[in-house]
Protein backbone atom coordinates (compact mmCIF):
# COMPACT_ATOMS: atom_id res chain seq x y z
CA UNK A 1 0.00 0.00 0.00
CA UNK A 2 1.09 3.48 -0.74
CA UNK A 3 1.80 5.93 1.91
CA UNK A 4 -0.33 8.63 0.91
CA UNK A 5 -3.66 5.80 1.18
CA UNK A 6 -2.85 6.78 5.08
CA UNK A 7 -3.31 10.27 4.87
CA UNK A 8 -6.13 11.23 7.41
CA UNK A 9 -9.49 12.16 5.73
CA UNK A 10 -11.46 15.01 7.01
CA UNK A 11 -13.43 14.31 9.96
CA UNK A 12 -17.00 12.86 10.10
CA UNK A 13 -18.67 15.71 11.67
CA UNK A 14 -22.19 14.29 12.23
CA UNK A 15 -20.32 11.25 14.24
CA UNK A 16 -18.04 13.18 15.82
CA UNK A 17 -20.54 15.43 17.27
CA UNK A 18 -22.81 12.25 18.58
CA UNK A 19 -20.07 10.28 20.08
CA UNK A 20 -18.59 13.43 21.72
CA UNK A 21 -21.74 14.23 23.25
CA UNK A 22 -23.44 10.39 24.16
CA UNK A 23 -19.60 9.74 25.73
CA UNK A 24 -19.68 13.34 27.49
CA UNK A 25 -23.29 12.75 29.17
CA UNK A 26 -22.03 9.76 30.32
CA UNK A 27 -19.07 10.38 32.17
CA UNK A 28 -20.27 14.06 33.55
CA UNK A 29 -24.06 13.92 33.82
CA UNK A 30 -24.51 10.20 34.61
CA UNK A 31 -21.93 10.26 37.47
CA UNK A 32 -23.21 14.20 38.87
CA UNK A 33 -26.94 12.59 38.92
CA UNK A 34 -26.38 9.08 40.25
CA UNK A 35 -24.47 11.21 43.66
CA UNK A 36 -26.74 13.77 43.36
CA UNK A 37 -30.10 12.29 43.52
CA UNK A 38 -29.61 8.35 42.47
CA UNK A 39 -30.86 6.22 40.48
CA UNK A 40 -34.53 4.31 40.54
CA UNK A 41 -35.39 0.67 39.87
CA UNK A 42 -37.85 2.03 36.80
CA UNK A 43 -34.27 3.38 35.03
CA UNK A 44 -32.33 0.15 35.02
CA UNK A 45 -35.06 -2.03 34.40
CA UNK A 46 -35.84 0.45 31.03
CA UNK A 47 -32.03 0.21 30.14
CA UNK A 48 -31.95 -4.01 30.38
CA UNK A 49 -35.06 -3.97 28.15
CA UNK A 50 -33.86 -0.63 25.38
CA UNK A 51 -30.19 -2.29 25.17
CA UNK A 52 -31.96 -6.11 24.53
CA UNK A 53 -34.26 -4.69 22.29
CA UNK A 54 -31.60 -2.81 20.28
CA UNK A 55 -28.91 -4.96 20.50
CA UNK A 56 -31.35 -8.11 19.21
CA UNK A 57 -33.03 -5.61 16.15
CA UNK A 58 -28.97 -5.26 15.02
CA UNK A 59 -28.23 -9.29 15.61
CA UNK A 60 -31.49 -10.52 14.27
CA UNK A 61 -32.65 -7.41 12.46
CA UNK A 62 -29.66 -5.78 10.57
CA UNK A 63 -26.72 -8.38 10.81
CA UNK A 64 -28.49 -11.94 10.42
CA UNK A 65 -31.90 -10.93 8.63
CA UNK A 66 -30.87 -7.74 5.92
CA UNK A 67 -27.36 -7.86 5.65
CA UNK A 68 -27.05 -11.79 4.97
CA UNK A 69 -30.36 -13.01 4.31
CA UNK A 70 -30.07 -15.99 6.41
CA UNK A 71 -34.20 -16.08 7.21
CA UNK A 72 -37.05 -14.28 6.00
CA UNK A 73 -39.47 -12.02 8.22
CA UNK A 74 -42.92 -11.01 7.73
CA UNK A 75 -43.40 -7.10 7.61
CA UNK A 76 -44.54 -6.41 11.97
CA UNK A 77 -40.89 -8.27 12.40
CA UNK A 78 -39.34 -6.36 9.96
CA UNK A 79 -40.48 -3.03 11.56
CA UNK A 80 -39.69 -3.48 14.99
CA UNK A 81 -36.54 -4.31 13.50
CA UNK A 82 -36.16 -1.32 11.85
CA UNK A 83 -37.40 0.71 14.36
CA UNK A 84 -35.08 -0.62 17.25
CA UNK A 85 -32.09 -0.52 14.80
CA UNK A 86 -33.04 2.95 14.33
CA UNK A 87 -32.77 3.26 17.98
CA UNK A 88 -28.99 1.60 18.16
CA UNK A 89 -28.13 4.82 16.11
CA UNK A 90 -25.92 2.59 13.74
CA UNK A 91 -27.30 4.34 10.42
CA UNK A 92 -29.95 2.74 8.33
CA UNK A 93 -30.17 -0.97 7.47
CA UNK A 94 -29.51 -0.14 4.04
CA UNK A 95 -26.19 1.71 4.96
CA UNK A 96 -25.20 -0.70 7.58
CA UNK A 97 -25.98 -3.68 5.69
CA UNK A 98 -24.30 -2.70 2.34
CA UNK A 99 -20.89 -1.93 4.60
CA UNK A 100 -21.43 -5.04 6.02
CA UNK A 101 -21.61 -7.19 2.71
CA UNK A 102 -18.39 -4.97 1.34
CA UNK A 103 -17.09 -6.27 4.46
CA UNK A 104 -17.19 -10.15 3.85
CA UNK A 105 -15.99 -9.59 0.37
CA UNK A 106 -13.15 -7.69 0.96
CA UNK A 107 -12.11 -8.49 4.76
CA UNK A 108 -8.57 -7.81 6.12
CA UNK A 109 -8.44 -5.79 2.88
CA UNK A 110 -7.20 -2.09 4.31
CA UNK A 111 -8.01 -0.29 1.16
CA UNK A 112 -11.45 -1.67 0.98
CA UNK A 113 -12.73 -3.51 4.24
CA UNK A 114 -14.48 -0.34 5.81
CA UNK A 115 -13.86 -1.77 9.56
CA UNK A 116 -10.57 -3.76 8.61
CA UNK A 117 -9.00 -5.12 11.93
CA UNK A 118 -5.59 -5.17 10.27
CA UNK A 119 -5.66 -1.47 10.64
CA UNK A 120 -5.64 -1.70 14.63
CA UNK A 121 -7.82 -1.79 17.15
CA UNK A 122 -8.47 1.71 17.43
CA UNK A 123 -9.59 1.93 13.51
CA UNK A 124 -11.75 -1.38 13.55
CA UNK A 125 -13.80 -0.46 16.63
CA UNK A 126 -14.85 3.28 16.00
CA UNK A 127 -11.95 5.00 14.07
CA UNK A 128 -13.23 4.10 10.91
CA UNK A 129 -16.69 6.17 11.72
CA UNK A 130 -14.68 9.59 12.83
CA UNK A 131 -13.38 10.43 9.30
CA UNK A 132 -15.00 10.16 5.92
CA UNK A 133 -12.62 7.44 4.57
CA UNK A 134 -12.93 6.02 0.98
CA UNK A 135 -13.24 2.14 2.08
CA UNK A 136 -16.10 3.51 4.80
CA UNK A 137 -18.87 5.32 1.56
CA UNK A 138 -21.60 2.48 1.42
CA UNK A 139 -21.57 0.68 -1.70
CA UNK A 140 -25.60 0.77 -2.51
CA UNK A 141 -24.68 -1.99 -5.31
CA UNK A 142 -24.34 -4.21 -3.18
CA UNK A 143 -27.85 -3.97 -1.07
CA UNK A 144 -30.16 -3.59 -4.62
CA UNK A 145 -32.52 -6.30 -2.80
CA UNK A 146 -32.95 -4.33 -0.04
CA UNK A 147 -33.48 -0.83 -2.18
CA UNK A 148 -36.66 -2.85 -3.30
CA UNK A 149 -37.98 -3.35 0.10
CA UNK A 150 -40.31 -0.75 0.57
CA UNK A 151 -39.70 -0.92 4.87
CA UNK A 152 -35.84 -0.78 4.46
CA UNK A 153 -36.45 2.33 2.24
CA UNK A 154 -38.94 3.87 4.49
CA UNK A 155 -36.36 3.19 7.35
CA UNK A 156 -33.78 4.91 5.16
CA UNK A 157 -35.03 8.29 3.99
CA UNK A 158 -36.47 8.98 7.54
CA UNK A 159 -34.21 8.03 9.31
CA UNK A 160 -32.94 10.66 11.70
CA UNK A 161 -36.74 11.71 12.56
CA UNK A 162 -36.84 7.85 13.54
CA UNK A 163 -33.88 7.51 15.49
CA UNK A 164 -34.70 10.80 17.64
CA UNK A 165 -37.94 9.67 18.02
CA UNK A 166 -37.15 6.32 19.73
CA UNK A 167 -34.18 7.79 21.48
CA UNK A 168 -35.14 11.07 23.06
CA UNK A 169 -39.01 10.52 22.38
CA UNK A 170 -39.39 6.88 23.59
CA UNK A 171 -37.14 7.24 26.54
CA UNK A 172 -38.88 10.52 27.57
CA UNK A 173 -42.32 8.62 27.36
CA UNK A 174 -41.14 5.75 29.66
CA UNK A 175 -39.39 8.33 32.31
CA UNK A 176 -42.51 10.43 32.90
CA UNK A 177 -44.69 7.07 33.01
CA UNK A 178 -42.29 5.61 35.27
CA UNK A 179 -42.15 9.00 37.18
CA UNK A 180 -38.41 9.64 36.86
CA UNK A 181 -37.99 11.50 33.37
CA UNK A 182 -34.27 12.30 33.66
CA UNK A 183 -32.91 9.23 35.00
CA UNK A 184 -34.58 6.98 32.74
CA UNK A 185 -33.40 9.28 30.12
CA UNK A 186 -29.64 9.21 31.58
CA UNK A 187 -29.87 5.62 31.98
CA UNK A 188 -32.13 3.40 29.26
CA UNK A 189 -30.84 6.68 26.91
CA UNK A 190 -27.63 7.89 27.00
CA UNK A 191 -25.85 5.41 29.19
CA UNK A 192 -27.90 2.20 26.89
CA UNK A 193 -26.59 4.19 23.50
CA UNK A 194 -22.59 3.89 24.84
CA UNK A 195 -23.00 0.68 25.75
CA UNK A 196 -24.48 -0.78 22.55
CA UNK A 197 -22.57 1.05 20.78
CA UNK A 198 -19.58 -0.41 22.23
CA UNK A 199 -20.85 -3.49 22.33
CA UNK A 200 -21.66 -3.66 18.45
CA UNK A 201 -18.05 -2.35 17.99
CA UNK A 202 -16.07 -5.06 19.70
CA UNK A 203 -17.33 -7.47 17.13
CA UNK A 204 -15.87 -5.08 13.86
CA UNK A 205 -12.47 -4.94 17.09
CA UNK A 206 -11.80 -7.60 19.36
CA UNK A 207 -13.34 -10.19 17.17
CA UNK A 208 -11.17 -10.48 14.61
CA UNK A 209 -7.97 -10.01 17.30
CA UNK A 210 -8.49 -12.43 20.40
CA UNK A 211 -10.27 -15.92 20.47
CA UNK A 212 -9.57 -19.43 18.20
CA UNK A 213 -9.72 -20.02 14.50
CA UNK A 214 -11.47 -23.75 14.52
CA UNK A 215 -12.97 -23.11 10.75
CA UNK A 216 -10.82 -21.17 9.17
CA UNK A 217 -7.65 -19.43 9.34
CA UNK A 218 -8.17 -17.43 5.90
CA UNK A 219 -8.83 -14.27 7.59
CA UNK A 220 -8.70 -12.53 11.18
CA UNK A 221 -12.22 -13.72 12.27
CA UNK A 222 -12.12 -15.34 15.60
CA UNK A 223 -14.09 -17.21 17.97
CA UNK A 224 -14.86 -15.40 21.30
CA UNK A 225 -17.64 -17.08 23.88
CA UNK A 226 -16.77 -13.99 26.08
CA UNK A 227 -17.66 -11.87 23.19
CA UNK A 228 -20.05 -14.10 22.33
CA UNK A 229 -22.08 -13.56 26.19
CA UNK A 230 -21.66 -9.55 25.47
CA UNK A 231 -22.71 -9.57 22.18
CA UNK A 232 -26.24 -11.50 22.21
CA UNK A 233 -24.20 -14.32 20.12
CA UNK A 234 -22.54 -12.52 17.61
CA UNK A 235 -19.11 -13.74 19.19
CA UNK A 236 -18.68 -17.10 17.13
CA UNK A 237 -17.40 -14.77 14.24
CA UNK A 238 -15.06 -17.09 12.82
CA UNK A 239 -17.56 -19.66 11.91
CA UNK A 240 -19.92 -16.75 11.16
CA UNK A 241 -17.19 -15.77 8.46
CA UNK A 242 -16.97 -19.22 7.63
CA UNK A 243 -20.59 -19.65 7.23
CA UNK A 244 -22.52 -16.09 6.56
CA UNK A 245 -25.35 -17.86 5.26
CA UNK A 246 -26.57 -19.93 8.33
CA UNK A 247 -28.91 -18.19 10.72
CA UNK A 248 -26.72 -19.35 13.70
CA UNK A 249 -23.11 -18.12 14.90
CA UNK A 250 -23.21 -20.39 17.79
CA UNK A 251 -23.70 -23.38 15.87
CA UNK A 252 -23.37 -25.90 18.77
CA UNK A 253 -26.11 -26.55 20.82
CA UNK A 254 -24.78 -25.26 24.21
CA UNK A 255 -22.97 -22.37 22.77
CA UNK A 256 -24.55 -19.05 23.66
CA UNK A 257 -26.62 -17.46 20.84
CA UNK A 258 -29.87 -15.78 22.13
CA UNK A 259 -30.14 -14.05 18.57
CA UNK A 260 -30.56 -17.66 17.26
CA UNK A 261 -32.72 -18.70 19.93
CA UNK A 262 -34.74 -15.98 19.07
CA UNK A 263 -34.98 -16.34 15.83
CA UNK A 264 -36.12 -19.54 15.77
CA UNK A 265 -38.44 -19.52 18.07
CA UNK A 266 -40.24 -16.43 16.16
CA UNK A 267 -40.65 -18.81 13.25
CA UNK A 268 -42.77 -21.28 15.48
CA UNK A 269 -45.24 -18.04 15.67
CA UNK A 270 -44.62 -17.89 11.65
CA UNK A 271 -42.94 -14.43 12.16
CA UNK A 272 -39.57 -15.91 11.05
CA UNK A 273 -39.49 -18.78 7.78
CA UNK A 274 -36.98 -20.08 5.67
CA UNK A 275 -34.32 -20.16 7.67
CA UNK A 276 -30.88 -21.20 6.62
CA UNK A 277 -28.35 -23.71 8.26
CA UNK A 278 -25.63 -24.90 7.07
CA UNK A 279 -25.38 -28.84 6.40
CA UNK A 280 -23.46 -30.41 9.60
CA UNK A 281 -20.96 -32.30 7.18
CA UNK A 282 -20.16 -29.11 5.46
CA UNK A 283 -19.16 -27.96 9.30
CA UNK A 284 -17.29 -31.32 10.19
CA UNK A 285 -15.29 -30.43 6.49
CA UNK A 286 -14.31 -27.17 7.83
CA UNK A 287 -13.04 -28.24 11.24
CA UNK A 288 -11.14 -31.28 9.81
CA UNK A 289 -9.54 -29.29 6.80
CA UNK A 290 -8.39 -26.13 9.13
CA UNK A 291 -7.02 -29.07 11.66
CA UNK A 292 -5.34 -30.47 8.64
CA UNK A 293 -3.91 -27.02 7.69
CA UNK A 294 -2.51 -26.30 11.40
CA UNK A 295 -0.84 -30.31 11.55
CA UNK A 296 1.05 -29.39 7.58
CA UNK A 297 2.27 -26.35 9.14
CA UNK A 298 3.50 -27.97 13.09
CA UNK A 299 4.80 -30.72 10.97
CA UNK A 300 7.07 -28.56 8.31
CA UNK A 301 9.07 -27.13 11.44
CA UNK A 302 9.92 -30.63 12.25
CA UNK A 303 11.00 -31.73 8.54
CA UNK A 304 13.10 -34.50 8.70
CA UNK A 305 12.75 -36.32 12.20
CA UNK A 306 12.50 -40.10 11.41
CA UNK A 307 9.40 -40.01 14.42
CA UNK A 308 7.98 -37.07 12.50
CA UNK A 309 8.29 -38.37 9.20
CA UNK A 310 5.94 -41.55 10.73
CA UNK A 311 3.23 -38.71 11.41
CA UNK A 312 3.36 -37.23 8.49
CA UNK A 313 2.74 -40.29 6.65
CA UNK A 314 -0.43 -40.78 9.44
CA UNK A 315 -1.45 -37.38 8.40
CA UNK A 316 -1.49 -37.67 4.38
CA UNK A 317 -3.50 -41.12 5.54
CA UNK A 318 -5.65 -39.17 7.05
CA UNK A 319 -6.43 -36.80 4.26
CA UNK A 320 -6.69 -38.86 1.83
CA UNK A 321 -9.50 -40.39 3.43
CA UNK A 322 -11.16 -37.13 4.20
CA UNK A 323 -11.00 -36.42 0.12
CA UNK A 324 -12.96 -40.07 -0.28
CA UNK A 325 -15.18 -38.81 2.44
CA UNK A 326 -15.61 -35.42 0.42
CA UNK A 327 -16.12 -37.14 -2.94
CA UNK A 328 -18.82 -39.77 -1.25
CA UNK A 329 -20.93 -36.20 0.47
CA UNK A 330 -20.53 -34.27 -2.66
CA UNK A 331 -22.10 -37.21 -5.00
CA UNK A 332 -24.69 -38.13 -2.48
CA UNK A 333 -25.81 -34.88 -2.86
CA UNK A 334 -25.71 -34.55 -6.27
CA UNK A 335 -27.56 -37.97 -6.33
CA UNK A 336 -30.21 -36.19 -4.16
CA UNK A 337 -30.56 -33.43 -6.29
CA UNK A 338 -31.21 -35.26 -9.15
CA UNK A 339 -33.97 -37.34 -7.68
CA UNK A 340 -35.66 -34.45 -6.45
CA UNK A 341 -35.51 -32.46 -9.43
CA UNK A 342 -37.11 -35.56 -11.13
CA UNK A 343 -39.69 -36.18 -8.33
CA UNK A 344 -38.43 -39.40 -8.26
CA UNK A 345 -37.66 -39.69 -4.65
CA UNK A 346 -39.75 -41.49 -2.65
CA UNK A 347 -40.34 -42.22 1.37
CA UNK A 348 -37.62 -45.11 1.69
CA UNK A 349 -35.18 -43.18 -0.85
CA UNK A 350 -34.71 -40.42 1.25
CA UNK A 351 -34.74 -42.32 4.68
CA UNK A 352 -31.59 -44.32 2.87
CA UNK A 353 -29.63 -40.81 1.24
CA UNK A 354 -30.04 -39.69 5.13
CA UNK A 355 -28.73 -42.40 7.08
CA UNK A 356 -25.76 -42.67 4.31
CA UNK A 357 -25.12 -38.54 4.92
CA UNK A 358 -25.25 -38.97 8.84
CA UNK A 359 -22.90 -42.14 8.30
CA UNK A 360 -20.25 -39.93 6.54
CA UNK A 361 -21.22 -37.20 9.46
CA UNK A 362 -20.34 -39.68 11.78
CA UNK A 363 -16.87 -40.76 9.47
CA UNK A 364 -16.21 -37.14 9.89
CA UNK A 365 -16.69 -36.68 13.63
CA UNK A 366 -14.57 -39.94 14.40
CA UNK A 367 -12.07 -38.77 11.80
CA UNK A 368 -11.51 -35.56 13.65
CA UNK A 369 -11.42 -36.97 16.94
CA UNK A 370 -8.01 -38.59 15.40
CA UNK A 371 -6.86 -35.58 14.16
CA UNK A 372 -6.57 -33.57 17.50
CA UNK A 373 -4.91 -37.01 18.56
CA UNK A 374 -2.32 -36.46 16.33
CA UNK A 375 -1.81 -32.68 17.14
CA UNK A 376 -1.75 -33.43 20.58
CA UNK A 377 1.58 -35.90 19.50
CA UNK A 378 3.36 -32.69 17.62
CA UNK A 379 3.11 -30.70 20.70
CA UNK A 380 4.31 -32.91 22.64
CA UNK A 381 6.99 -34.94 21.11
Amino acid sequence: MQETSWKKPPLNTPAVFMFALTHAVVLTAVPWYGITHGFGAAAWIWFAVFLSLTELAITCGYHRLFAHLTYQAKPALRLVYLLFGAMALQNSALVWSAGHRVHHVSIDDPELDPYCAKRGFWFSHIGWMLRNYPSGVPDFDTARDLQRDPLVMWQHRYYLPIALAMNLGLSFLVGWASGDIIGVMLIAGFLRLVASHHLTFLINSAAHIFGTQPYTAENTARDNPVLAVLTFGEGYHNFHHAFANDYRNGVRWWQWDPSKWLIRTLSWFGLAYKLKSVPWFRIQRALLLAQFRRAERELAAYDGREHFAQLKARLAEEYATFQAAVSSWTALRAQLLQKTRESALDRWEHSEFRARAKELERSLHLQLRRMQSLRLQLRTA
